[in-house]
């Protein structure tokens, strides 16, 4: 049986800003920065293998920017979902913690671009102590994307309840015209 604060944090605060119920937008908006990231970080590797390094420097730099705009998408529906965590428990402070490091590891990529703006321009390879920044960077999103797992996985925040997800599994279905029976 479900808690009245647990089965709070299954619903959303703002159904048409953060997702209908039991379907958060956060998880599939957190694919832009990561995804943007990582191709970034590949983008600086390969910068330095290459002869003419100048249109994957310039890459990389577009791809930290994309994804720090996804980030900040991300950000606004994670928090929404946030706020319909209960104070005072174990699910409310992994929350603030995979919060922070986001908030971290965004505004250091805000600082890496920065830092790499315009660079692309002398057709050079991104330089070693961008590329150990973005490194350590992805590390933090790896340490804060477990804790968001552990949210949804663990603890069930925005996750449908049991008997929701039931449905799924207690009635027959047709697969491939064959009947098969679940239960």
């Amino acid at each position: 049986m479900l808690s009245d604060q647990h089965g709070r944090s299954k619903q959303p605060v703002n159904p048409a800003l953060a997702g209908p119920y039991g379907h958060p937008f956060h998880p599939i908006l957190v694919t832009v920065p990561i995804g943007a990231w990582v191709a970034s970080f590949v983008f600086d590797i390969a910068s330095r293998i290459v002869d003419r390094p100048g249109f994957l420097t310039q890459g990389s730099e577009w791809l930290i920017g994309l994804g720090v705009l996804g980030a900040l998408a991300a950000a606004s529906v994670g928090f929404l979902d946030l706020l319909a965590i209960p104070s005072g428990t174990a699910a409310h402070r992994t929350a603030l913690t995979h919060m922070s490091l986001n908030l971290l590891v965004t505004t250091v990529y805000v600082l890496n671009f920065w830092w790499r703006h315009g660079s692309y321009n002398d057709g050079g390879p991104v330089g070693t102590g961008q590329i150990v920044l973005s490194a350590v960077s992805l590390a933090a999103l790896g340490v804060s994307g477990y804790l968001g797992g552990k949210l949804a996985y663990h603890y069930g925040v925005r996750v449908a309840d049991e008997g929701t997800q039931a449905e799924g599994f207690g009635v027959s279905q047709e697969l491939d015209g064959r009947r098969t029976r679940q239960g």
